[in-house]
């Protein structure tokens, strides 16, 4: 039995949450917050296994309180909001740099067009993101610098870097984003998973962490260096030989679309051995598929080690597979990028 936790300052969407989770036997509701203050004394006091958490709430909004329990007694957490605002989606953005796991929309309710499968869609994402083992967050002190071991050598110079994430993606991005020097030679290709409507907040946050220029991806425009594009939603990430973004409605591969395999794909057969490739946290083996492609071309392929990951099965399934060159935790990986590309 999987145990929930609600936090959301409606009674209307209280209900319509306990509602959609009675539905599965494996979901338990034992608890209600009406704000943020009652979820992080609720999550102490019941220590439930995954938290659902509203944004917009009285007394302590939705990202403090995930800060605090994130700290306090760090608990699975799923974002669960209506809003699209600007405002709201980089609230979300936050959140997940926090350490919620998850992003998703609220079910419009029974009445709505697609209630059904937007019910659905969140019963299989709580019930999964309840099975991670997240980690204690800390309150900021400052930074220590930090140790690394430089990357082996490569005879061949990218000439770009294609990365796949899903789980904890945000996040690990905006490490290696923060750690990319003004001048980074090539640009940058990301297939992360995110829920629809969210992609736009995550490259306004990772603009505004380093100083690389980030967007969401647009068909045919030209790939310049010091870039980074992010795969917009519903449509497959690729380049052409003209140097230029593909965006493709193909069916979803392994369920995903954007897939992070045909990035990795598309990057082999245009680049060769001048690609890179970066898989890191998140749940399953999207990817996987795609990195056959780039070794066989001889490019370079960098996994997120586990104990830095979020969710390790991405690149622990690269590693099983034997297609990791290295393997890094998240901090060394900007600087082996570097090296990569120079």
């Amino acid at each position: 039995m999987i145990r929930v936790l609600i936090a959301d300052d409606s009674a209307t969407a209280r209900s319509l949450l306990a509602a959609i989770f009675a539905t599965d036997s494996e979901l338990q509701v034992i608890g209600q917050a009406t704000n943020g203050a009652e979820a992080v004394e609720l999550t102490r006091r019941l220590r439930p296994d995954i938290v659902t958490m509203d944004l917009r709430m009285p007394c302590m909004d939705g990202l403090e309180a995930t800060k605090e329990i994130m700290i306090e007694i760090p608990t699975p957490i799923v974002i669960v909001t209506a809003s699209r605002s600007i405002q709201d989606v980089e609230m979300s953005m936050n959140s997940l740099r926090a350490g919620a796991l998850a992003i998703m929309a609220k079910p419009t309710g029974p009445a709505g067009p697609g209630f059904d499968e937007q019910a659905r869609h969140l019963i299989t994402q709580v019930k999964a993101m309840a099975q991670v083992k997240v980690v204690r967050h800390w309150r900021r002190t400052g930074s220590a610098a930090r140790s690394r071991t430089p990357a082996s050598h490569h005879a061949t110079r990218a000439r770009v870097i294609a990365i796949a994430s899903s789980t904890g993606g945000p996040a690990a991005l905006e490490r290696i984003v923060t750690g990319l020097p003004p001048d980074f030679a090539v640009p940058i290709l990301v297939v992360q998973h995110i829920s629809a409507g969210f992609v736009k907040g995550l490259a306004d946050l990772l603009n505004k962490s380093g100083p690389l220029h980030v967007k969401v991806a647009e068909a045919g425009e030209k790939l310049t260096k010091r870039t980074i594009y992010l795969a917009p939603d519903d449509r497959h990430l690729g380049v052409s030989t003209r140097g230029q973004i593909a965006l493709v409605e193909t069916p979803p591969i392994g369920g995903f679309r954007p897939s992070a395999t045909f990035l990795f794909e598309s990057v082999a057969q245009v680049y060769g051995a001048a690609a890179g490739a970066v898989i890191l946290t998140g749940m399953g083996e999207d990817g996987v598929a795609g990195l056959f492609a780039v070794r066989k071309a001889g490019g370079r392929i960098f996994a997120q080690d586990e104990k830095s990951s979020v969710v390790f099965g991405m690149p622990g399934a690269a590693i099983a597979a034997g297609l990791a060159d290295e393997v890094l935790p998240i901090d060394e990986i900007a600087a082996s990028l570097v090296e990569l590309v120079t």
